[in-house]
């Protein structure tokens, strides 16, 4: 699919729309033909006017600017333009328009940060009321004290209520702020908005995670891999959960006044949290291994 850009009347951005979407714009008035315009392929914006025939937006019926009698049409000043350094080894070009949609591999980055957040965030709230209910527990056995029993079992039962509702609170909170992205999200330079570039509010952030708890539960932990995939492989790098609530996951510079600081690359700080998980992962893997071994051999 093909994404559409045009420059309002303030210079800024607005977009990305099908061309069916901004042929409609078009034929409402919305656009002149001196309005610039920029879809995929093209190297820099353009007047509507010399690319209305792909729309079939006949030029004829619309609206024109008529410049005053001292003064030509004026162009409003577009910052999206390509940056004018040349390409090297150490800079990556972003063509006007262009959105860098955050990878699989940034992800994951962020996702290894935020769980650890949210894991110190829920067990500072469980292991305070875990020590409430074994005080009531330890007060005497179930049979003389019926207290002790239910504050056992309402223990456990505000356990899952905190591991599933405090990251989506923390997600909502964090994803919605001015700053909209969460601390993985921070560290790695992307964050979250609605397909449209618009800033996301608390309750989509909230459901959004909500949806990706839900669907890896569902599916009994498939839902991460399933996720995965989908950000691979999807055109706009957009998991289950993100097509759901109308979300992408975007460079940190997308969508603001300089566009051309997006960044292809992982960065530093992404391929070190890449390479301290990687050993995590290998040496959990080598400790059940371990374990694995000794059993068998005591069973032998």
């Amino acid at each position: 699919m093909t994404h559409w850009y045009y420059a309002d009347a303030n210079g800024q951005r607005q977009g990305p729309f099908t061309a069916d979407e901004l042929a409609a714009h078009a034929r409402h008035g919305r656009l002149t033909s001196q309005t610039l315009v920029w879809r995929d392929g093209l190297d820099d914006w353009r007047p509507f006017g010399s690319l209305a025939s792909e729309l079939d937006v006949p030029v004829s019926a619309m609206p024109r600017v008529e410049p005053a009698d001292d003064e030509a049409i004026h162009q409003p000043h577009v910052p999206y333009a390509p940056p004018s350094a040349e390409l090297t080894a150490t800079t990556s070009q972003v063509v006007p328009g262009h959105v860098v949609q955050a990878g699989l591999w940034k992800r994951f980055a962020a996702a290894f940060l935020d769980n650890f957040v949210t894991t110190v965030l829920s067990y500072a709230l469980i292991i305070p009321l875990m020590l409430v209910g074994v005080g009531f527990m330890g007060a005497g056995d179930a049979a003389d004290n019926p207290l002790a029993a239910g504050a056992g079992v309402a223990t456990i039962l505000a356990m899952y209520p905190i591991l599933i509702l405090l990251p989506c609170i923390y997600f909502g909170w964090m994803q919605s702020s001015s700053l909209q992205a969460s601390l993985g999200k921070l560290a790695v330079g992307i964050k979250v908005v609605r397909t449209s570039g618009e800033r996301a509010g608390f309750w989509r952030n909230f459901l959004r995670a909500l949806a990706y708890v839900i669907f890896s539960a569902v599916t009994c932990g498939l839902g991460v891999l399933i996720s995965a995939l989908m950000v691979a492989f999807t055109e706009r790098k957009q998991a289950l959960h993100d097509m759901m609530c109308d979300t992408l996951v975007v460079d940190k510079w997308a969508f603001t006044a300089h566009p051309e600081r997006q960044r292809d690359e992982l960065g530093t700080v992404t391929t070190v949290i890449l390479v301290i998980a990687g050993l995590m992962i290998v040496g959990g893997i080598a400790v059940y291994a371990v374990m694995g071994a000794m059993m068998m051999s005591d069973l032998s």
